[in-house]
């Protein structure tokens, strides 16, 4: 697989019949990922829209940007209010 740019971003959407989704970047640039291209750590089915994720990017001649090497940012821990 290539090399890829580290990138950071969110899940816009999710198309779980065929294993795919969109990943929205600061620039608000969709790219694709497959589930295939989701690490070990990420299984497709524990994703949801609004996810933080990172990844590398690739550009393809044919399809665009696609997101590589997928995995979910660890969320930070919610703030305890006293």
């Amino acid at each position: 697989m290539p090399d890829g740019t580290p990138a950071k971003g969110r899940v816009t959407r999710l198309r779980v019949g065929q294993c795919d989704g969109f990943i929205r970047l600061a620039t608000e640039r969709e790219v694709y990922f497959h589930r295939a291209d989701l690490r070990d750590d990420t299984p497709f089915n524990a994703l949801t829209v609004g996810d933080a994720v990172k990844f590398d990017l690739i550009e393809d001649a044919v399809s665009g940007g696609r997101a590589i090497r997928v995995t979910r940012r660890m969320r930070a821990p919610k703030a305890v209010s006293r």
